[in-house]
């Protein structure tokens, strides 16, 4: 089957994400920010935000869990914004690349309601996608099977009879890789923009 569309994750695809340009600033020690992303500020609590929580919530909760680190856990998202210093070049050359072909792009990213709008008129080529699904607007996180289901039935509004394996997706992390390729999908893990162009010109798509 040919590709009909290409679905962008955007957090370290299109965007530039870490935490560490922020704790690197906090937390000078590599031993003590390692052990602090492992134990406090884990991926597990940022994945509860990106999914509908509210930060407050979410924040309070940690602190009470750990009231010693307070003030670098209101950090995380008092802070954020200097997470995401600008956007990959490599990712934004071949999104416009598919852009000027015609392909039609889509968006499928695990973030949260309350930061994103942030990103949304900062980086304009986000709202270059034809429809975007942000985790936390649906209340549900990659790799749930249901937020591809929900991104599916929104490509499928705007290209009626699209098959599963008429969808190309990028992704930095293997299990939402793993969990779109379970749904028939052509799922490309996203390590280096070589790779997935390459990738992605197996498919047929003019990158």
């Amino acid at each position: 089957m040919a590709i009909k569309a290409v679905v962008f994750d955007f957090g370290n695809v299109l965007v530039d994400w870490s935490p560490e340009y922020l704790y690197r600033k906090l937390i000078p020690d590599d031993d003590e920010r390692r052990w602090f992303f492992a134990n406090v500020c884990t991926m597990d609590w940022v994945i509860r935000q990106d999914g509908g929580e509210p930060i407050a919530e979410g924040t309070q909760r940690l602190v009470a869990e750990f009231p010693a680190h307070e003030a670098l856990i209101r950090a995380f998202y008092d802070r954020w914004h200097e997470m995401v210093p600008g956007l990959l070049e490599g990712g934004v050359a071949t999104f416009e690349r598919l852009e000027a072909a015609g392909v039609p792009l889509f968006g499928l990213t695990n973030w949260s309601a309350e930061t994103f709008p942030w990103a949304w008129e900062r980086f304009g080529i986000l709202r270059r996608c034809r429809d975007v699904v942000v985790s936390g607007r649906v209340r549900l996180v990659k790799p749930d099977a249901a937020i591809y289901h929900e991104m599916f039935r929104r490509i499928e509004a705007q290209l009626p009879g699209v098959q599963p394996g008429e969808l190309a997706f990028i992704d930095d992390n293997p299990r939402n890789v793993a969990a779109a390729a379970a749904l028939g999908w052509h799922a490309v893990h996203h390590t280096n923009n070589a790779q997935t162009d390459a990738r992605l010109r197996e498919l047929g798509l003019p990158v």
